[in-house]
């Protein structure tokens, strides 16, 4: 019997996603700006055959509000800067082949038609191989940016985003994959038949099209979809291909699979029309006790106050500083930013009963993910089992720092999993869609015109 095959992503948190990461050794701290070492990243993870690399995104400095109000703190705070993730994409095009191109780009703060042109585009450039990852924004900063002075509110954030994700597959259905006829006899460049005008009126967006880009050579990018709240898994049931959460125990991960899956017939979708992949931050010893050393290693370059300074993205509404750092953690109050990370961090805490210094810790060692801390063989153990146990269908990998983490996993742990059977060997097709084995979503317009006939 063959084993179920497990997808993994390259999420490139550059220059790393341990807060102190940065600091260790034989990290390149430029990685947050040199396109060369994306490549590098990229070509790797393409030689490993990953799936995709992905890039996270927000339209801020973070903790700009904090900075402008007298704040020093995030002097020492990582991931400040970095490149636009869709222009990088389309740069990275051209140095792959074979590996998914996937960037984050938010509903909040962007319109309909310039992220369907700008995603479609990175599509063809790299025939077929691109993803959206469909996010409402979480860092209240971003406001100020957008002729705002307060942050859009969390519900109205995600019925901004069912419209928008709406207007986008729209304009991606704007031509048919045979319109353009290229005629030079008729003298006929496309068929007028099978081009499709959107004429959307909504709440919030009003958009004629068409889109002046022709049809994916996948059918339509891949949608992916970051939000693990009550309204995200909503959405994503409804509109997304792929499924990137923080979980970070068996038992709530799986309920978590079986809750977003289950809802996927009420839209009409099959069981594994959508994966759900959770991050995971390995680090990676030759034994059990040298990993546990690597890993104490980072932690002991991150302060207590750095700790609990990217805590407080979280804790907006309490001042975090003034508990004891060895206290009890208190209970967050649901903000209007990233909700269903703040439920995670509350629930992490109650059950384990953590002090606030081992939360802030835990939280800026992985930003809410989870760490597998030894050998190739633990590591390739422990995917096995959330894979068999449906807990996932495959993890977003998130390093500490680059390139040596990122290195141990794609050379130690991906061939054990090859060995085991989990992992391909080789690329399935040449689109994203192909090898994610996720169905080409057909044309609306294509389909209403044969169901007429």
């Amino acid at each position: 019997m063959s084993k179920r095959q497990m997808k993994l992503g390259a999420f490139l948190s550059t220059p790393g996603n341990h807060l102190a990461g940065w600091r260790h050794p034989g990290a390149d701290v430029d990685t947050d700006m040199s396109f060369r070492l994306y490549m590098r990243l990229a070509q790797k993870a393409e030689r490993a055959k990953f799936d995709t690399i992905f890039f996270q995104d927000t339209a801020a400095v973070g903790g700009s509000d904090a900075m402008l109000r007298g704040d020093r703190s995030r002097e020492r705070l990582c991931r400040i800067v970095k490149l636009e993730p869709t222009a990088t994409l389309a740069a990275l095009a051209v140095g792959t082949s074979h590996i998914g191109l996937v960037a984050t780009a938010t509903t909040t703060y962007n319109e309909p038609f310039n992220i369907a042109r700008r995603f479609l585009t990175i599509d063809h450039i790299s025939e077929g191989r691109c993803g959206w990852n469909l996010v409402t924004s979480q860092i209240e900063d971003e406001a100020g940016n957008f002729n705002r002075t307060e942050h859009v509110e969390h519900a109205l954030r995600y019925e901004r985003a069912e419209e928008f994700y709406e207007v986008v597959t729209g304009l991606w259905d704007s031509w048919e994959a045979d319109a353009f006829l290229k005629d030079k006899a008729s003298g006929l460049w496309f068929d007028r038949e099978k081009m499709h005008f959107l004429n959307h009126r909504g709440k919030h967006f009003q958009v004629r099209g068409p889109l002046n880009v022709s049809r994916s050579p996948q059918g339509r990018p891949v949608v992916a979809q970051a939000g693990s709240s009550e309204p995200g898994k909503a959405l994503a049931a409804r509109t997304a291909d792929v499924v990137f959460t923080a979980q970070t125990e068996l038992e709530p991960a799986r309920a978590f699979y079986a809750d977003v899956k289950n809802r996927l017939a009420a839209h009409g979708r099959g069981w594994d029309d959508l994966k759900i992949m959770p991050g995971i931050t390995p680090v990676i010893g030759r034994t059990m006790e040298e990993a546990r050393e690597k890993y104490e290693e980072l932690q002991a370059l991150l302060p207590d106050d750095v700790a609990l300074t990217a805590l407080s993205r979280f804790t907006k509404g309490i001042d975090i500083h003034a508990y004891p750092l060895d206290g009890p953690f208190p209970e967050l109050p649901l903000t209007n930013a990233a909700r269903s990370r703040q439920q995670l961090i509350n629930e992490m805490a109650r059950k384990e009963n953590l002090t606030l210094r081992e939360v802030a810790r835990r939280v800026s060692a992985a930003q809410g993910h989870r760490v597998l801390v030894g050998t190739a063989a633990y590591v390739a153990d422990e995917l096995e089992e959330w894979i068999d146990k449906d807990a996932a269908d495959g993890f977003n990998v998130i390093c500490n720092y680059y390139p040596a983490p990122f290195d141990d996993f794609a050379d130690q742990v991906i061939p054990e999993l090859q060995r085991r059977g989990l992992f391909r060997t080789e690329y399935e097709g040449a689109t994203l869609r192909e090898n994610l084995g996720l169905p080409v979503p057909p044309n609306r317009y294509a389909t209403a015109r044969r169901a007429a006939e």
